[in-house]
Formats: C-alpha cells, sequence, structure tokens
C-alpha cells in the first residue's frame, strides 16, 4: 500500500462519477431549455433507442438522469449541512486554552488545532479548504504523551493530505452512482490505505509501533463521535482490521487487488455509454 495507490484511486473515482455526473446535468439543461446537444452522451443514447424502435426506454433514461441529479444535490446538500453542524458543535465545545496549547506545541503557526471538552475520547481531522485537527480532553485523559503524540502524527498526515475533502468526494460518488460499484470499492480502499498511510507517518515520526497501536487499542474500547457527515477522518472509525494487521506483521505483503468481476462490471457500464458518445 502506498500514496501512489491511494492517488490513482481518487483520480479515477473523480473522472468516472465527474463524466457521468456533467453529461446527465448538461443533458437535463438541453431538456429545460429546448436546445439539443448532440454531443452529449445522454442525447446520443436517447436518439439511438429512438433508431431502433425503444422510444418507451426513452423515459427510463430520463428517470435514471432526473433521479440521479436530484439525489445528488440532495446528498451533497445534506452533508453540507450534517458538516457545518457537527463543526459548529465542535466550536461550542471548544476549550480556548488547551486549543492554544496544543497549537503552540504542535501547529505551524496558523489554528490547526482545536481541543473540546467532551466526554468521549475523539481524534479527527474536518474542513474542505483549511482543515482542523479536532482533540477531545476525553482523549487527553485517556492516552499517554506518547499515545496522544502519534494520534496527533496520524491527524497531521490526514490534515497535509486534505483527506475530508477527498473523503467527502469519494463517498458522495459512491452513494449517487450505486451502478458504478468500483466507485464503492475505491471509497472503502483509499480509506484503508490512508488509514495506514497516517499510521506509518506516526511511526516514521516516533521511530516505533508501540504508541500508536496502543492508542488504537485503547481508542477501541471506547465510545466514538455521533455524525453523519462524510467530510471528516476520524482516528479509530475505520480500517481498523487492516491497520493492526499491519502493525503487527508490517513486512507482510497488504497489496490491494482490484476484485475483477466488480471492475469488469463497471467497465462494461461506462463503456457502453462511451461507445454510445463516440
Amino acid at each position: 500500500m502506498n500514496k501512489c495507490q491511494s492517488t490513482k484511486m481518487f483520480f479515477l473515482s473523480i473522472v468516472i462519477s465527474g463524466t457521468i455526473l456533467i453529461q446527465m446535468i448538461a443533458y437535463l439543461i438541453a431538456l429545460l431549455s429546448g436546445t439539443n446537444l448532440n454531443f452529449n452522451i445522454i442525447e446520443v443514447c436517447q436518439n439511438t433507442l429512438k433508431m431502433i424502435g425503444l422510444t418507451s426506454l426513452q423515459y427510463a433514461v430520463d428517470i435514471l438522469v432526473l433521479s440521479t441529479v436530484l439525489f445528488s444535490l440532495w446528498k451533497i446538500g445534506t452533508q453540507i449541512i450534517h458538516t457545518i453542524r457537527l463543526k459548529a458543535k465542535l466550536h461550542q465545545y471548544e476549550n480556548k486554552k488547551l486549543s492554544e496549547e496544543y497549537n503552540y506545541r504542535y501547529g505551524t503557526g496558523k489554528e490547526d488545532f482545536i481541543v473540546i471538552s467532551y466526554p468521549v475520547p475523539v481524534a479527527i481531522t474536518i474542513g474542505f479548504i483549511s482543515p482542523k485537527i479536532v482533540l477531545s480532553t476525553a482523549l487527553v485523559a485517556v492516552l499517554s504523551e506518547e499515545e496522544l503524540e502519534a494520534v496527533i502524527f496520524h491527524e497531521m498526515y490526514h490534515k497535509k493530505s486534505h483527506d475530508p475533502l477527498k473523503l467527502f468526494l469519494l463517498s458522495i460518488s459512491a452513494a449517487i452512482l450505486p451502478y458504478i460499484p468500483i466507485l464503492k470499492w475505491f471509497n472503502e480502499n483509499y480509506r484503508i490505505i490512508q488509514e495506514i498511510m497516517a499510521d506509518e507517518n506516526a511511526i516514521e515520526k516516533q521511530q516505533s509501533a508501540i504508541h500508536i497501536g496502543s492508542a488504537l487499542l485503547k481508542m477501541l474500547k471506547v465510545g466514538k463521535l455521533d455524525s453523519k457527515s462524510f467530510a471528516y477522518a476520524s482516528f479509530a472509525e475505520s480500517s481498523v482490521n487492516y491497520r493492526i494487521e499491519y502493525l503487527l506483521n508490517p513486512l507482510q505483503s497488504n497489496q490491494i487487488k482490484i476484485p475483477l468481476v466488480m471492475a469488469m462490471w463497471s467497465l462494461i457500464v461506462f463503456s457502453l455509454i462511451c461507445i454510445i458518445f463516440i
């Protein structure tokens, strides 16, 4: 597992979902405005159905396009609302004194850290443009100094990689285009790779895997932040089994293999659209 793999997954996911959504939105605009877009793959699909006598399927295509676009808008809108509410909740519980202390100790001169007075151990990175690392007072109380430092190094990797934004885009793509199943696989495995890479960052900084491993085990025994938002990267909410296995045996090959059946089905669906367009 390496950064190159996760970059390819993110790029392919955005290209696939972006191509389909842009065409669907262009088709709807043309439909509402009464213009004819012969270069649009959905428009070409409609014309092809007419030519072969399957006029009734036009309406199925219209329904698919309309439902996908509306669902996309609804999903993006609700996720933005959930994220805004989560950020407001976090700021409501902020401990200004501890926030200043951790920004001074680990920050880069900006407000990189927010420490909240919260009864559940929390370690997340949140924010699209300027991600913030959020830690809770319960986390500080539960972990030793070395374990807390390992968690901070882990989250600093997510911040540097802008993972909250990337995870948001991947999750939205997988949710609104379920007939392209490889998008869901990209979303799940991007998370796995990034979590392991974040653990590796902590191990590299501390020259030991002991503290990140013990911090992860402690976090598994406690509760987690209650949120419906896609737009954050959490220390102990995903890829736990892979991470424990990697920490126990880092020399073992953990190469992620693309499922052939899922990849072929996704390729067929995407290729059919492109072939009609050409």
